[in-house]
């Protein structure tokens, strides 16, 4: 498995194995943050090029206000998602150590994520597992196209864990 940042002609195949919830492509959104130089936007691919998984690192952080005030300068790995038939192999780890890696070499000294405890209780024991804390409870906010082309706002509560980057995180 190999991982890169998105390329254009990525857009159609990832989207083919990982279908965006809604009318918009939140993988085209994911691209043109990446493009306009606030993100990087990571595929994981399999030996055949396939896409395996996704996620972004945001580097201005959770817009969140809750976490901004505790860790203003935290970039967000966000969106991670890895094909279902391959989850439990490796994927989602390798693509959160490779987002470290990046954050690392840019100077960072801490990264972080937002999960939903609750409700993706697998996705909150691997990121313990990779040495993320809870560091502050917020609402997660953001908003969905619906087929028909109306928007719907949400709100979820979630924890926003943080791991600090050591010079091991550089290699």
């Amino acid at each position: 498995m190999r991982i890169t940042s998105c390329r254009a002609e990525d857009l159609d195949p990832i989207e083919e194995v990982l279908p965006s919830p809604s009318a918009v492509s939140y993988h085209l959104q994911r691209y043109a943050r990446q493009v306009a130089g606030t993100s990087t936007f990571l595929v994981a691919r399999l030996d055949d090029d396939r896409p395996a998984g996704v996620c972004e690192v945001r580097w201005n952080g959770c817009a969140a206000p809750e976490v901004r005030a505790v860790v203003a300068d935290c970039p967000e790995i966000n969106g991670l998602h890895v094909v279902e038939a391959l989850q439990s192999r490796g994927t989602g780890s390798a693509l959160i150590r490779r987002a470290e890696r990046l954050a690392a070499e840019r100077g960072r000294r801490l990264v972080g994520l937002g999960v939903d405890d609750h409700g993706n209780p697998r996705a909150a024991a691997l990121y313990a597992r990779l040495g993320y804390r809870p560091t502050v409870r917020y609402l997660d906010r953001y908003s969905f196209t619906d087929d028909a082309g109306v928007e719907h706002p949400v709100e979820e509560p979630a924890v926003f864990l943080v791991k600090e980057l050591g010079p091991h995180d550089r290699s």
